[in-house]
């Protein structure tokens, strides 16, 4: 019966739960476009494109990096 379990396991390893994603994809977008905006550097990123909260929360990020990045330049 343990062996029927291990499978089991395994698909669920690679499971990762929406807000876990979204806040990922946030961060991540969030770095992309305040660097890219400022012209700071490159950024590297998960680009799990293929997962809908992940990239949700990635445009949601890159949005608010961007008007942070626009913001601080106005300031200054």
């Amino acid at each position: 019966m343990r062996y029927a379990v291990f499978p089991i396991a395994v698909l669920l390893a690679g499971c990762e739960p929406a807000d876990q994603a979204i806040d990922r994809g946030y961060d991540d977008g969030y770095a992309a476009g305040y660097n890219t905006t400022c012209e700071i550097r490159s950024t590297l990123i998960a680009g799990d494109w293929d997962n809908r909260d992940y990239s949700s929360g990635y445009r949601d990020g890159y949005a608010a990096g961007a008007s942070a990045c626009l913001t601080e330049r106005r300031a200054d």
